[in-house]
């Protein structure tokens, strides 16, 4: 944890989405330095924490193809060796699988008069100059083709990704070059690290432990585990990058007060592993965001409290704005009585109800949550 608090203002400090997936329009006038959104299952709440992670990354690329991989949105295709491969669905991106210049994606603080936009053009002149350059390794009749470019626009800067047309095939080989070279022009991405509903791999928490190991961010984490095992004495991530396989490739072993030999960080069950995830994804999150999809997954229900009041004091001290989405009666109560008796770091609690194509943001002002924390009221 950082050894003062830092007092800069939140990157997002409301949130306009548009055209964006499930979400045809969401206006959010306040989001805290940490908010939890609850809601019904397909609303838009795990769409929102992507619609966050794609303003971070500026619409860059790598993201958005990210996004559609992990929802199976990919299309089967050949490429120009005539090897099958998968590309992302583009049209998949946009509210109602419809695309259009007139109708852009839309994501940005509310207000925003030049939020990040992404929309689907015809392809630019530069663009098509490249591909004439290179016509020796383009089939013939993707010339003939309409060919469109999903472009996007942040701060004045643009990046076109060449598609076809929303249906025809862009040699792959093409496709990468183009982005990898557009993506220098965009502003610089913000730093944003995202857990989902499952744990953390090995991979994961080596990653996160290497940038914290020796620094006061690791007593950070070890503090953590403490909420449900006070006798943690210290953590450590043993093994090699070398070895791929599961039981011999890096992970985190736990050296308990009473006992002389560590035990593996999994042995202590997921809401260690939860817990210890969380503590190291804020510490490598410093200035920028962290969103959490489910936060309430193996963390039980009397540790919440504690846990929501450690995630409130860790964002706060090391300027990390935290989203964070959940199903549970549980996290939502331990939520608002942690954001009731953490009182110098903004807590919002945010319900989205939906109604056809509309979704609303419904907030539960400071004295709401102390009222829910008191009278154990149902807010989901």
């Amino acid at each position: 944890m950082s050894a003062e608090p830092s007092t800069k203002a939140l990157h997002l400090p409301s949130l306009s989405i548009r055209g964006f997936r499930g979400i045809k329009e969401l206006s959010i006038p306040r989001l805290g330095r940490v908010t939890l959104f609850v809601g019904k299952n397909g609303v838009g709440k795990t769409t929102l924490l992507d619609a966050v992670r794609v303003f971070a990354a500026r619409g860059r690329y790598s993201v958005l193809a990210d996004i559609l991989r992990q929802r199976d949105e990919i299309t089967d295709t050949v490429d120009e060796d005539g090897d099958e491969m998968f590309v992302p669905d583009w049209e998949a991106l946009f509210h109602g699988w419809h695309s259009s210049p007139d109708e852009p994606i839309s994501i940005g603080p509310r207000g925003e008069t030049s939020p990040l936009c992404i929309r689907t053009v015809p392809i630019s002149e530069r663009n098509l100059a490249q591909f004439l350059d290179d016509e020796k390794i383009i089939p013939e009749h993707f010339l003939d083709d309409d060919m469109k470019a999903v472009q996007i626009e942040c701060q004045g800067a643009k990046q076109e990704i060449p598609i076809g047309n929303l249906g025809g095939r862009i040699p792959f080989r093409f496709t990468r070059r183009v982005w990898r070279n557009d993506e220098t022009q965009l502003p610089s991405e913000i730093l944003c690290e995202s857990l989902g509903p499952s744990l953390l791999s090995n991979t994961d928490v080596a990653r996160f432990w290497d940038k914290v190991a020796l620094r006061d961010d690791e007593t950070q984490a070890t503090r953590a585990l403490r909420l449900i095992f006070d006798s943690v004495d210290r953590v450590a991530v043993i093994g090699d990058d070398r070895r791929t396989r599961p039981y011999y490739g890096r992970r985190a072993v736990v050296k308990l007060k009473w006992q002389d030999r560590p035990v593996p960080l999994k042995s202590l069950g997921d809401g260690a592993v939860r817990l210890f995830g969380v503590a190291l994804a804020l510490a490598n999150s410093q200035g920028g965001f962290l969103v959490i999809d489910e936060a309430e997954n193996g963390i039980h229900y009397s540790v919440q409290p504690d846990f929501w009041r450690m995630v409130l004091r860790t964002a706060y001290a090391n300027n990390v704005q935290v989203i964070a989405t959940t199903h549970s009666w549980d996290c939502t109560a331990g939520f608002a009585q942690a954001a009731a008796d953490v009182e110098e770091v903004e807590g919002v609690l945010i319900r989205l109800q939906g109604d056809g194509d509309q979704i609303r943001a419904v907030e539960y002002s400071e004295d709401e949550l102390k009222t829910v924390a008191e009278q154990g009221i149902e807010v989901r």
